[in-house]
């Protein structure tokens, strides 16, 4: 069983920043990638970035060069620092990890 806790999100006017965070808990000896995955209303949620415990990293194409995912493995812990976001950002945004998930976080990108 692994746990996993969101912090970081709130609301942010367009272009500005934000860093969430997820902390791992529990049976994590056996984890290899992290991720962040968001949902609006009506829409399947979507992956944002994924890592992998050696630092690989895969992003949404409608992230690139706005998001960077890090990881610190002797906190187990994964970030997402976003910027430049954009209203279309705003979603719940979820932290995963070898098929578990943390209870989802509200991003709101507004003026």
């Amino acid at each position: 069983q692994v746990q996993l806790v969101e912090s970081g999100g709130g609301l942010v006017q367009p272009g500005g920043s934000l860093r969430l965070s997820c902390a791992a808990s529990g049976n994590i000896a056996g984890i290899y990638f992290m991720g962040w995955y968001r949902q609006t209303p009506g829409k399947e949620r979507e992956s944002v970035a994924v890592i992998s415990s050696g630092g690989i990293t895969n992003y949404a194409d409608f992230v690139k060069g706005r998001f960077t995912i890090t990881m610190d493995n002797a906190k187990n812990t994964v970030y997402l620092q976003m910027n430049s976001l954009k209203p279309e950002d705003t979603a719940v945004y979820y932290c995963a990890s070898m098929g578990f998930w943390g209870q989802g976080i509200q991003v709101t990108v507004s003026s």
